[in-house]
């Protein structure tokens, strides 16, 4: 493929057909035309008396110049339509998101304690603090893509995975403690997390984009496979009767390749069915690769989520292309234009020349009357 700065030939090894008519005209054999002679026994005394030469071979009818530049020109207009040459756009940068962040969020009865300490200011409930650190991590996470997965009694999907930040802390906010229910079914959503993390994996390489475009493909696959899936949980008690337990979960997100870090907010000192189950926490986060973390105030849950940061930094790639728009309709058109434009003045000087014998032969038919 030849390409200059604006121009591109798809099928360049055409061009070696631009010698083509010469090699025709050079080596072909001249046309004939089969004509009805009669043959007389006199043929020689006819020559005499004529003082004409006869010829042995057919006459060859030599192209005239302005046919010869007129015949080039198309057949040259005709070979570049053929190889195809593309206009080169310019140049776009494409930009892919590095990572998808899953952000799973406990909204059981727990989470409305108001136990939270925050510098400065009176005690705020577990949730609340969740909603301020998650504002804050957002804004850290320029070119990640994030979810948000709410559960109580079930696991629900509040937000697909997204660039706009901004929708998806306008859903966040929008959560209620027990508007999923009282308890805690911890490994039932993070089965959900897997089972949205694996649909995005089978969705990502049958997506197409500008089909004209020249994209380096191999740089985008790369980076859609190399595209790293985490999950951050963050809960306050222990698992009530999920229907997947939370270490088989575990092992199934490990076999997927999805890491997940567990945040354990509230008092670990915490009896009965509020209690953390720090050892279920701890082996999850060991399964998949993540870390296990807690917080009791809203500066541990800062520091946990820089610890995050720095743990997954923000991934971002581009890659960039330019669009392509094929032209060589226009040298068809161009070449076809030439033809029947040449073609129109031949007919029509013909026409004139024709009109003008007719003048002529009227005249000397009028003079040899008078």
């Amino acid at each position: 493929m030849i390409a200059t700065s604006m121009i591109e030939f798809s099928y360049p090894w055409l061009f070696l057909l631009l010698p083509l008519p010469w090699f025709i005209q050079r080596f072909s054999p001249a046309y004939k035309i089969k004509q009805s002679a009669l043959q007389v026994p006199f043929f020689s005394q006819l020559v005499s008396l004529s003082g004409e030469q006869p010829n042995t071979g057919a006459v060859k009818l030599e192209p005239k110049m302005w046919q010869r530049i007129a015949l080039s020109l198309v057949w040259l207009f005709l070979v570049i339509a053929m190889a195809k040459p593309m206009w080169l756009g310019e140049p776009q940068i494409r930009s892919q998101f590095g990572r998808d962040l899953m952000v799973v969020v406990d909204l059981s009865g727990s989470m409305d304690s108001r136990d939270f300490s925050v510098p400065g200011r009176d005690s705020i409930s577990r949730l609340t603090a969740v909603k301020n650190v998650l504002t804050e991590f957002s804004q850290q996470r320029s070119g990640d893509r994030l979810g948000l997965i709410l559960f109580g009694d079930a696991a629900y999907l509040q937000a697909p995975f997204t660039a706009d930040h901004q929708a998806w802390l306008g859903l966040l906010n929008d959560s209620e403690v027990a508007m999923a229910g009282q308890s805690t079914h911890l490994g039932d959503a993070l089965g959900l997390a897997i089972k949205v993390m694996t649909d995005e994996s089978i969705k990502a390489p049958i997506s197409k984009e500008n089909s004209n475009a020249s994209v380096d493909k191999s740089t985008a696959e790369k980076s859609t496979a190399d595209k790293q899936k985490v999950v951050i949980v963050l809960t306050d008690g222990n698992d009530t009767d999920s229907l997947v337990p939370p270490l088989e979960a575990a092992k199934i997100a490990a076999s997927r390749g999805i890491k997940i870090h567990m945040i354990a907010i509230g008092d670990p000192r915490t009896f009965g069915e509020q209690a953390l189950d720090m050892a279920v926490i701890d082996s999850v986060a060991d399964i998949t690769g993540g870390q296990a973390f807690q917080a009791i105030s809203s500066v541990e849950l800062n520091r946990v989520y820089a610890e995050i940061s720095t743990l997954e930094p923000s991934q971002f790639s581009s890659f960039s292309y330019q669009p392509k728009v094929s032209v060589h309709y226009a040298l068809i058109a161009l070449a076809v234009s030439i033809y029947f434009i040449l073609y129109s003045l031949v007919i029509w000087r013909s026409y004139y020349l024709s009109k003008q014998q007719s003048k002529r032969d009227l005249l000397l038919n009028k003079r040899g009357e008078d």
